[in-house]
């Protein structure tokens, strides 16, 4: 969970000591001053542009093959495994991030986007949840049966730079609204728009200091990535990168801020809480000039580990490579949260600094190399026994406030 009890990063530069190693649906019931780079730079120049690198959360997978779990490529298309690839475009248009995808009973969806200004001083992530798969009241309702997850709904916001801010409110499924094209959670909205760009208006308020977030964010694909990936051998849960590359503005009336930079946009659903399919899993995007790669791992509870390698060019074709080898990282500084992160065989990727420390979850960036090339990546590592841990659950409520 991004922004959860975080720590953020001052300058990124290594770490001491650090080394390898959901049609239309209305429920009526319903960073410090700045984000700079390595040794000083700005993040932007830092972080290789960090071009088409950010994490998405949640997709189906359409397309043309199947992958595999260990990394290897099957035949075929509709593997148990690796979860085959389809078209999701529509009439000649590309498919749009598909707000009211239906989530029943104990399912989920969520919806991510990360950016980076142009001058590396800003930085934001924000995730949609319905049926919020973080909830630690969705987590004790499931097992009373109050498991409908529009009664769980949130839009985390995390701010980094010279205004930071928190927040996670979580709302009923009478404060939310589910369109095809829309999405209603409490005051703010996120809209997907007939000539391919997303907007998001954002009127929520920090937690744990109570102040507000009120702004316009627009989000506009380089391209519209329309396959899907399935991360479970029973197809429960699916990703889909849907623009790995864009450009995003932003404009917020508190904090007074104005940015545009770089992002990334991409969703998650599934059928069931994902500590039931998952014990762990870490996922990377990383800049390679014109081009860019997301690598996706998992530990499943009944299956064997999947690995997903993606590379997408400028034109967003996008072509699957072999999964690297595995490398184990150094577990974040409070938390002791596990990282591994995969890259090339003799080149193990390295810690230049956590941006986020949380009881379950972490997000860094690394220094990698892949494809026989040198990259700066953003990393995140979950760790879903340590969510489902009862000490854990404890805590989540002080930065989840409910209404």
């Amino acid at each position: 969970m991004r922004g959860e009890y975080s720590q953020t990063a001052g300058t990124l530069r290594p770490e001491p000591g650090v080394a390898a190693g959901e049609r239309g649906r209305h429920y009526t019931d319903a960073v410090q001053p700045d984000v700079p780079g390595d040794g000083g730079l700005p993040v932007r120049a830092g972080l290789t542009r960090m071009a088409g690198a950010i994490q998405p959360v949640g997709g189906a997978q359409p397309g043309a093959g199947a992958l595999s779990g260990g990394g290897e490529r099957a035949s075929g298309s509709g593997d148990a495994d690796g979860g085959d690839l389809r078209s999701l475009g529509r009439g000649g248009r590309a498919a749009g991030p598909d707000f009211g995808v239906s989530v029943g009973p104990r399912g989920y969806a969520w919806w991510y986007v990360d950016a980076l200004s142009d001058d590396g001083r800003h930085g934001l992530t924000l995730i949609a949840f319905v049926g919020s798969v973080f909830s630690p009241y969705y987590f004790r309702g499931r097992r009373r049966g109050l498991d409908n997850p529009h009664d769980y709904c949130s839009l985390n916001v995390c701010l980094y730079g010279t205004h930071r801010r928190w927040t996670m409110t979580e709302r009923r499924s009478k404060a939310v609204i589910q369109e095809a094209a829309a999405l209603t959670i409490g005051p703010s909205a996120l809209r997907w728009n007939a000539d391919g760009t997303l907007t998001i208006a954002i009127d929520e308020i920090g937690t744990p200091l109570p102040q507000r977030v009120r702004g316009r964010i627009r989000v506009t694909p380089l391209f519209v990535n329309e396959r899907a990936f399935t991360l479970d051998s029973n197809g429960r849960h699916q990703w889909r990168p849907i623009a790995p590359s864009a450009r995003v503005e932003v404009e917020l009336s508190r904090p007074d801020l104005s940015w545009s930079g770089h992002a990334y946009f991409d969703r998650n659903w599934g059928t069931e809480p994902l500590e039931d399919a998952f014990v762990y899993w870490d996922w990377s995007r990383a800049s390679m000039g014109e081009e860019s790669a997301i690598l996706y791992h998992v530990d499943r509870r009944s299956d064997g580990p999947l690995s997903l390698a993606l590379r997408f060019a400028a034109d967003g074709t996008l072509s699957e490579f072999e999964p690297p080898p595995n490398h184990r990282l150094p577990r974040t500084p409070i938390w002791q949260v596990a990282r591994s992160s995969q890259a090339d065989a003799d080149h193990p990727p390295k810690i230049v600094k956590t941006l986020e420390d949380t009881p379950f979850y972490s997000r860094s960036v690394i220094a990698s190399h892949l494809l026989d090339r040198p990259v700066t990546a953003v990393h995140e590592s979950l760790s879903l026994d340590r969510f489902r841990s009862r000490w854990v659950q404890h805590l989540l409520p002080y930065r989840m406030p409910r209404r």
